[in-house]
């Protein structure tokens, strides 16, 4: 990844530039964290999921 080039992120919805592509989707390096640090119990957690959910929904459309 170029380090110039910004992406939208898929959790955040922000432009950022570092962070990593799953797919095709982008997600930035601090939700990422978020993410791998969020109880399953939290409700952020669930916010998570219907975020990532979006990635294989744009695949199979």
């Amino acid at each position: 990844m170029e380090e110039h080039t910004e992406h939208t992120c898929i959790i955040c919805e922000q432009k950022k530039r570092e962070g990593i592509f799953i797919v095709s989707e982008f997600i930035c390096d601090s939700c990422e964290a978020e993410m791998v640090h969020t109880d399953a119990q939290d409700a952020k957690y669930n916010y998570f999921i219907h975020q990532m959910k979006q990635i294989w929904v744009q695949k199979n459309a």
